[in-house]
């Protein structure tokens, strides 16, 4: 008897269990389906957020893909023309100079650089925009851009530090000697840079160089010697600082 009650108060527990449950439900069925309504709409919200920027992603690759198309095609010199003949029909997809491709790039590069402008592929247009107008000799409009990259990629990325180091070679390209001293000097001393620091000595002395500073180009140059021995750099540092002394 004693087990059959045990059972009945255990079951008669459950059951009041069961019922201060559904009334407690019942209270706050409003604050349950808020919550519920709630975790909708930020399954929603994320889910939408996640497909528009992989959607936007895409379009900004292709764009980058169409305007790469054109800045590496290849450069084709068509054939002299035979005498009395017309002259030969340039071939599908490729150009006849190295600055035809350039100037049929830029509209294309400009385009993909805007339509998505944080975007990798973005970056990666207005970071081949820049040079492409340095290679055109557009100095000022490639430093531009290049600064605007470092805007959009932010100081830690690759492209930050190479547009950096870009913009250093188009303002010395423009006679801002100064400039670029100042630009090539921050750059050897980032710690965090990836950029190979004998190429950046290089720039420096250079700069320095044409700027009549033989004392800090001449250090630069020496650094290179010392420190990077077997750079690509060292024999024309060591021409350099030979020079440097006869003046």
């Amino acid at each position: 008897m004693k087990a059959v009650e045990r059972h009945r108060l255990k079951g008669n527990e459950f059951v009041h269990s069961v019922a201060r449950a559904r009334e407690a439900v019942a209270e706050r069925r409003g604050e349950v389906t808020i919550l519920v309504a709630i975790a909708i709409v930020a399954v929603v919200v994320v889910g939408g957020l996640f497909a528009w920027r992989t959607n936007r992603n895409a379009k900004a690759t292709n764009l980058l893909a169409s305007a790469l198309a054109i800045a590496e095609a290849p450069v084709v010199a068509p054939p002299l023309p035979a005498p009395g003949s017309p002259p030969p029909v340039q071939q599908p997809g490729t150009f006849r100079t190295e600055r035809e491709r350039l100037e049929a790039a830029l509209p294309r590069l400009q385009q993909a650089a805007d339509a998505y402008p944080n975007t990798d592929a973005g970056i990666t247009a207005r970071f081949r925009l820049a040079g492409s107008l340095a290679e055109l000799g557009r100095y000022a409009e490639a430093e531009q851009r290049y600064q605007e990259v470092i805007g959009k990629a932010g100081t830690s990325s690759i492209y930050s530090r190479t547009a950096r180091l870009g913009i250093g070679d188009a303002q010395m390209a423009q006679g801002k000697y100064d400039a670029a001293i100042a630009t090539f000097k921050e750059l050897s001393t980032d710690t965090q840079s990836q950029l190979p620091l004998d190429g950046v000595l290089m720039q420096l002395g250079r700069a320095a160089m044409q700027a009549g500073k033989r004392e800090e180009a001449t250090r630069a140059f020496t650094r290179i010697v010392d420190e990077f021995p077997q750079s690509l750099y060292a024999p024309e540092a060591k021409e350099k600082i030979a020079e440097l002394k006869k003046a």
